[in-house]
């Protein structure tokens, strides 16, 4: 598959990378970005020798925000246009069934952390720099970046990044739970694909119920969620990876999943 503005390579342990490309405008998001996410979401979820995608950026910077050339022209109802088709290319990441890893090595404004946070979770490399500035040119993040911030970091520390709009650094993202792990900047995409790896050697079709059940859980934080966590618990029973797993541990070796 051809794109425009993004690169996916699939590495060894069942691994894809997807790398925004556009270095030279610090990988900004605009319409064509968001169509080779949604493209590259839909091929991934289909292919079976990936089991987990990590999302980075092409030089200095993850994703420096929106195309504030592509926007700054636009009526309410362009404007709008824009981030629903935005919000549309995340949730296609952050709703596939496979894990999805926000690889932040430079800077991610804007668009970019709205970016980072549809994924299943991030890392950062020290380099790392979040923000949600947009408040400085008269708006604020418009592709659901508000409600997954909120929910990741809590109201008071969102009310503060959307208000003041300064940058924090990656220690700050990590210390206030928007970011899971930091790695030293020269090894960061090996630290991460590391990580990525591991998660490959999982059970597939347990990790996918494990999706699940989550963003159900975040979706509906009421009492009777715990009642689908016990029908996926049912579900990943039936399944020859459960076997396996169980029996692997009993017999003191290491699992051989198939992912069904």
């Amino acid at each position: 598959m051809e794109y425009k503005n993004i690169i996916v390579s699939k590495e060894e342990g069942g691994i894809a990378v997807i790398t925004l490309n556009r270095p030279d405008a610090l990988n900004a998001l605009n319409a064509e970005v968001g169509k080779d996410l949604r493209k590259a979401a839909e091929i991934l979820k289909e292919d079976e020798e990936v089991r987990v995608i990590i999302v980075t950026g092409q030089g200095r910077a993850f994703a420096a925000g929106a195309d504030i050339k592509e926007l700054k022209d636009a009526n309410s109802c362009e404007a709008r246009e824009w981030a629903r088709a935005l919000f549309d290319s995340f949730e296609a990441l952050g709703r596939m069934p496979k894990p999805v890893i926000a690889a932040v090595n430079g800077i991610a404004f804007g668009g970019g952390c709205e970016l980072a946070l549809a994924c299943d979770f991030i890392v950062a490399s020290e380099k790392a720099k979040f923000g949600v500035p947009e408040i400085k040119i008269g708006v604020f993040p418009g592709a659901g970046g508000m409600y997954r911030l909120a929910r990741a970091v809590g109201m008071r520390m969102a009310k503060e990044m959307v208000f003041v709009g300064d940058p924090i650094d990656a220690k700050t993202a990590q210390d206030i739970g928007l970011a899971n792990r930091v790695f030293p900047a020269d090894k960061f995409l090996d630290e991460v694909k590391s990580l990525a790896r591991n998660i490959a050697s999982k059970s597939g079709i347990t990790l996918k119920l494990a999706k699940q059940a989550l963003n159900e859980a975040q979706d509906s934080p009421d009492p009777d969620g715990v009642y689908r966590d016990i029908d996926a618990m049912g579900v990943a029973f039936s399944t020859a990876d459960q076997k396996e797993g169980m029996t692997a541990f009993v017999e003191k070796r290491a699992p051989k999943f198939v992912g069904r």
